[in-house]
């Protein structure tokens, strides 16, 4: 097989009645410019890792996932499982089309411009990226890695009801109506222990962000190519300061707000407790990280194609 010839992964939006005509008109993009490429499409989230070891093994050098947030970081780990001369090997591409595309959006890919997204994926020009590392504290260690952020307790705590409310409501905006009602029965602190830089913090926190790029608006200075991760702490929340932050989340001034720390940090992060607090990567619930965390940044890592 040619390395040219690109391998891609394409992840259906769950009850998007569209996916597969957008996914015809990529590939007419695909063809108009001549890009030889295989296709394969995942039968579900869980099976996104399985087909990036696949592609990998079967000597691809252009992995493209058509997918969200959560798709790309299987993607990351799927291709990170296999080794360093498989991280070395393969650059790793993105054409959004997700419930959340943070990462994507970062470096400028628009889920609304496919013909831009192509021309700059064809121009292959290639940026070595940090990568984030999470890695639990417990006898049986866990360890996964992420490329836009993790999220400890309120945060986390929402993708974990939307994923719920998803089942019943399916991806329409009740369910995220529906998790937001939920969210009010919650508790809405956790004690937490937690060490950044010098500075120990123990105290009942709202939620905890730690980004490699802009963690959904929480970290929005932080670049995944700089070697440091931004770390936002939010504590003592109010209803009324709960909607305010809301607010300046969605038009970029959330590290104003008076219960935000921020923080910036070459060195891991250490989450001594965190109660059983829920955690997310990328968008993705992780119920396998209960009391301890640690999470540390590779810089420049891995490949990644981004616009010209």
């Amino acid at each position: 097989m040619e390395s040219s010839r690109w391998g891609i992964i394409y992840c259906p939006k769950q009850g998007a009645g569209r996916s597969q005509k957008r996914w015809e008109h990529i590939q007419e993009l695909l063809d108009a410019r001549g890009v030889e490429y295989d296709f394969v499409q995942s039968e579900g989230p869980e099976s996104v890792e399985r087909l990036t070891r696949m592609l990998c093994q079967n000597g691809y050098e252009t992995l493209i996932i058509m997918g969200g947030d959560s798709a790309l970081n299987r993607a990351l780990n799927g291709l990170l499982a296999m080794g360093d001369a498989g991280r070395e090997r393969v650059a790793l591409g993105v054409i959004p089309n997700g419930r959340g595309n943070d990462y994507a959006t970062f470096w400028g890919f628009d889920e609304k411009d496919d013909e831009q997204t192509i021309n700059w994926l064809h121009r292959r020009r290639l940026r070595s990226v940090d990568v984030g590392l999470l890695q639990s504290g417990d006898e049986q260690p866990h360890q996964r890695y992420f490329l836009n952020c993790v999220n400890v307790g309120l945060v986390a705590n929402i993708m974990k009801l939307k994923y719920k409310t998803r089942r019943i409501f399916g991806l329409s905006a009740l369910s995220y109506f529906a998790s937001m009602f939920l969210l009010l029965f919650q508790r809405m602190e956790t004690r937490m222990k937690l060490q950044i830089n010098e500075e120990a913090i123990e105290r009942k926190l709202m939620t905890v962000c730690v980004g490699n790029a802009r963690g959904y608006g929480q970290t929005p200075s932080a670049v995944p190519y700089n070697g440091m991760l931004d770390i936002s702490v939010v504590s003592h929340p109010e209803v009324s300061q709960l909607f305010e932050g809301l607010w300046m989340l969605f038009t970029g001034k959330f590290l104003n707000h008076k219960n935000v720390r921020a923080y910036r940090s070459s060195r891991p992060i250490h989450f001594l407790n965190i109660k059983n607090a829920t955690v997310s990567a990328d968008g993705m619930v992780l119920p396998a990280f209960k009391e301890k965390l640690h999470v540390s940044l590779l810089p420049e890592h891995i490949q990644f194609i981004i616009p010209s």
